[in-house]
């Protein structure tokens, strides 16, 4: 059967209109007096404040099919950039604080391979186990958090996500401010600037929750209403001469809880899956590497790109040539759906109960929204 030609991967733009250079932007405007690159929108520009707020699984696309859902928003100054590869919370984050790009940060997916199992790094978990005590964050992520910040930053968050691993690894020693309803994140960011802190970091979940538990139906729809809302609440807690800046680390696709079972064809030739539904790595059985290559080309390619790990790092997918200890946790194939489908990993049963999921490099994951109101 002859397949339609597929799409070109929308690959980060790392080096421009990328999530990786938002905070090391806005952190040398602050307190260096630089110039914004010219791909951020100006009016955060010589802000004596700037409040940073992350909207986890608001893509830009989204947001363009909802504008009248969402005026506040869609009033802000700005435009798309796009997230990193893969586009999943746990890089893109990392991504977005550290102003690194995954090749250097090294958090791959919220699952990749070390040394023979799979560390969940959301969970903080090696092959299942707490690592905590075993797996010291410097040891997955070596790059400093906030770039240019001369002090520590207050990072305002859901109580949940307070002193776990990842928050470690992505945030570093930040200054965590917990809240337990998106109020307290009003609360937290008024008195943050009130007590003079120049850069606040606050972050929200809720649209990215909603759209893996009931997809981009009536609950997203109602759960973005209610963020805009969120959005004029901090606007309005602003003092005169702060700005706020708005983006998310990535979008999401509607997939629903079907998806691609790997065969035989495949799971005879690999000895471990990593990575996600829409980000699949393919560890290879020792000299199987053509064979898995082969196999996954002839099945998948009219739903996904097929890429070789060498591939990925030389198209510029991770921003750079990995270190050893960071390649070796990547796959030696990788699946990354162009299709709205998943391709599933038996031993992570939480991706079955997903509607909506990312990861992949299509527009709808990967472009996400950089916007800001001027100062007052």
């Amino acid at each position: 059967m002859t397949h339609a030609q597929p799409p070109e991967p929308l690959v980060p733009n790392f080096g421009g209109a990328c999530l990786s250079g938002v905070i090391p932007g806005l952190l040398g405007s602050l307190y260096r007096g630089e110039p914004l690159p010219e791909w951020m929108p100006s009016e955060a520009g010589g802000a004596r404040q700037v409040v940073l707020l992350v909207l986890d699984g608001l893509g830009f696309t989204q947001l363009a099919e909802r504008s009248s859902l969402a005026p506040t928003l869609t009033s802000g100054s700005g435009g798309p950039i796009t997230s990193v590869a893969p586009s999943t919370t746990a890089c893109a984050l990392t991504s977005l604080a550290t102003g690194c790009p995954p090749s250097a940060h090294g958090v791959l997916g919220y699952r990749f391979a070390l040394e023979g199992e799979i560390m969940n790094v959301l969970a903080w978990t090696l092959g299942g186990a707490d690592a905590r005590m075993s797996v010291p964050t410097p040891k997955i992520q070596p790059c400093p958090s906030f770039p240019g910040s001369p002090e520590p930053v207050p990072v305002v968050t859901r109580y949940d996500y307070g002193p776990t691993g990842f928050s470690a690894a992505h945030l570093g020693d930040a200054d965590l401010h917990r809240w337990y309803t998106p109020a307290g994140l009003i609360t937290g960011v008024r008195s943050l600037l009130t007590s003079g802190s120049r850069f606040v970091y606050a972050y929200y979940e809720g649209i990215d929750k909603i759209a893996h538990a009931k997809g981009l139906g009536m609950y997203y729809d109602d759960e973005l209403s209610a963020v805009d809302r969120l959005v004029g609440d901090v606007l309005s807690v602003l003092p005169e001469g702060a700005a706020l800046v708005v983006t998310a680390d990535h979008g999401q696709v509607q997939v629903g809880r079907e998806g691609e079972l790997l065969g035989p064809d495949i799971m005879d030739a690999v000895t471990l899956l990593s990575g996600e539904g829409r980000f699949r790595w393919l560890h290879a059985r020792l000299g199987a590497e053509d064979d898995l290559v082969a196999a996954a080309t002839e099945s998948f390619s009219h739903l996904a790109w097929v890429r070789t790990r060498a591939q990925l790092i030389a198209d510029g997918w991770l921003g750079g040539v990995p270190s050893a200890k960071v390649a070796a946790r990547l796959g030696d194939v990788v699946l990354v759906p162009f299709t709205d489908t998943a391709f599933l990993d038996p031993a992570d049963t939480g991706e079955l109960r997903l509607e909506a999921r990312h990861g992949s490099l299509t527009p709808a994951e990967m472009l996400v929204p950089l916007l800001s109101w001027p100062t007052t």
